[in-house]
């Protein structure tokens, strides 16, 4: 153990200063520590920047939530605006999906509803087409809580040619 250069106190072999008298001390370059190693390799989602308001949401969570039924669409335009998601196919996919889902809600309480009323024994088809987009809704939400990238019928062909375009 080294002694201080000033008034023979003795320092530690790494220290600048002595602590009694606060002289600086010469720097053995043996002495001096390793640097530090750099830190192991990280597995899963690629680092996200601090200021990205998405780099708390996960890529499974960003794909279920673009199918929640009436807000879905929002999510959806979300992902597929976000730096974040450019490089995810399989969220890209989901938001596709859930888009064009969200359209054939729109279509049937804007169109489908309106043209069923006048004819009294059809007009609860309207019911059943909610139900079945309700049932596929949620059905899609359970096989993207799996990272299931599962086709719908129609909208998974659509939802695949949207990202071909892309």
């Amino acid at each position: 153990m080294p002694f201080c250069s000033q008034c023979g106190n003795q320092v530690g072999a790494t220290q600048p200063y002595c602590r009694q008298c606060g002289a600086a001390q010469p720097v053995d370059p043996s002495a001096v520590p390793p640097p530090p190693l750099p830190p192991p390799p990280q597995f899963g989602p690629p680092p996200v920047s601090p200021h990205d308001p998405l780099s708390n949401i996960s890529p499974r969570t960003a794909s279920i939530l673009c199918y929640v039924p009436g807000m879905g669409w929002i999510a959806a335009i979300i992902v597929l605006a976000a730096q974040r998601f450019r490089n995810m196919p399989a969220v890209r996919f989901h938001a596709f999906q859930g888009l064009y889902l969200f359209v054939a809600w729109l279509m049937n309480d804007q169109v489908l509803k309106w043209a069923l009323a006048p004819i009294s024994h059809l007009h609860h088809l309207h019911d059943l087409v909610s139900l079945v987009l309700l049932i596929m809704s949620i059905f899609m939400m359970v096989k993207a809580s799996h990272d299931e990238a599962y086709s719908l019928p129609l909208f998974g062909d659509l939802a695949h040619r949207s990202m071909s375009e892309n």
